[in-house]
């Protein structure tokens, strides 16, 4: 149904804590919004698309690159700015449907039918090893490469500058430049909102150099090592941003980064220890790129039971919080909206993965979905989407359930 709204102005009203004509939505705006292959195959057969091509525009977790048909399916509202890829190949995933895959995704096949991929790509920290069981959905990192480092000098060692992003080079991927030059066009040509999908995830990218358990022990009682590999990361990434940013600069709207901070029962750490470590880390990023970018709004991906870092996530810039992650301990959407609806956008939560989208009944989608919108579209200040990527076993009645849902009851004025 149209309005008269266009996409672009739809999200930044409701950012600015307006309502718009309805509730945006958002389907693979950023990488952790999106749809899995598998699940994605089976909604287009259950929705009779035929032709166009299911590619991969994240190989970790196998996230498919929603076509335009998709979108306008799912009324989507936003699209996601990141370096692509130019040249694709086939590929058969776990349920024996086919996608195409990047053209330099060649993990190694092992005995016991899993994938490895070693050091050498672009989408894994350098020295690190991720590996996908046999009839996997993707993968999960076995080998960090900071996890025998004992002392700062060894930290010294590691080639960090394999981290800028300048030296991200592939003939089979977009460069920066080619990259800008889409994000323009899509700007002039396109009225989706426009996510620059930077990360820049200082507490993530820290363990997953060193592991998550030794980097957690690092805060404790090695602090000297985990503020030097947390200040390199920060110096790296302002750097990394200053280079994209200059590109891009006047046609994105958001930017993403992200660092989980909870688990499901509880945050992964105390707000005393965020508070001395990461936050002031977080702070000094956040305001680089709200300087540098001209006032873009920040998008701050976080899983988990997040409740406790709220207030301080707001104090240091954040404007949009995701994923919501509703069956989380303390992530009540009626209670998220009245403490903290009036100053911060909460992007997601719109239906619950977990249990709800993948197990339900259509009808637990559309309850689910209307509770949601309940809870948190009053007053602007809400963007739709499911807490995480729609996972591959999630059936695509479901999933269609949940846009009915939402068209249905999304409104605010027609």
């Amino acid at each position: 149904m149209k309005s008269g709204y266009t996409s672009r102005r739809r999200v930044m009203e409701a950012i600015e804590h307006k309502e718009p004509d309805r509730v945006p939505i958002d389907l693979g705006g950023m990488l952790s919004t999106g749809i899995t292959a598998i699940a994605y195959n089976r909604l287009k057969r259950y929705l009779g698309i035929k032709g166009g091509a299911t590619r991969i525009i994240d190989p970790v977790q196998f996230l498919a690159k929603p076509e335009k048909e998709i979108l306008d399916f799912a009324w989507a509202d936003v699209l996601p700015i990141l370096r692509e890829p130019k040249k694709w190949k086939l590929w058969t995933l776990a349920d024996g449907s086919t996608c195409e895959v990047p053209y330099d995704f060649n993990p190694e096949r092992m005995p016991d039918g899993s994938y490895i991929i070693r050091d050498g790509v672009a989408w894994i920290p350098p020295g690190a090893v991720i590996r996908m069981p046999p009839k996997g959905y993707y993968f999960d990192i076995i080998k960090h490469p900071l996890s025998d480092a004992s002392n700062v000098e060894d930290l010294k060692k590691y080639d960090w500058d394999r981290l800028l992003v300048k030296n991200y080079v592939s003939p089979y991927w977009e460069t920066l430049d080619e990259m800008a030059e889409r994000c323009k066009k899509l700007y002039h040509e396109t009225d989706y909102a426009l996510m620059l999908n930077f990360g820049g995830n200082i507490f993530e990218t820290s363990w997953y150099l060193r592991g998550f358990a030794e980097f957690l022990i690092d805060l404790r009682r090695r602090p000297r090592m985990a503020e030097f590999i947390m200040d390199k990361l920060l110096e790296i990434f302002k750097h990394n941003f200053r280079e994209i940013i200059r590109r891009v600069k006047g046609y994105i709207q958001i930017v993403q980064v992200g660092d989980d901070l909870g688990q499901q029962n509880g945050p992964i750490m105390s707000l005393k220890l965020y508070r001395e470590y990461i936050k002031p880390r977080h702070a000094e990023l956040y305001e680089f790129i709200k300087k540098e970018s001209g006032g873009a709004k920040i998008f701050l991906h976080t899983c988990g039971s997040i409740y406790v870092f709220i207030e301080d996530l707001i104090e240091i810039g954040v404007d949009i919080l995701n994923p919501i992650q509703v069956s989380a301990k303390d992530m009540d959407t009626k209670r998220l909206k009245k403490e903290f609806g009036d100053e911060v956008t909460f992007w997601g939560g719109g239906c619950d993965t977990q249990k709800i989208l993948p197990f339900g009944t259509p009808e637990d989608v559309r309850k689910e979905v209307k509770k949601r919108i309940e809870d948190l579209a009053p007053g602007g200040g809400f963007v739709f989407c499911q807490v995480h990527n729609i996972q591959p076993e999630v059936p695509p009645e479901n999933i269609a359930a949940m846009y009915e849902a939402v068209h249905e009851y999304g409104w605010y004025r027609k």
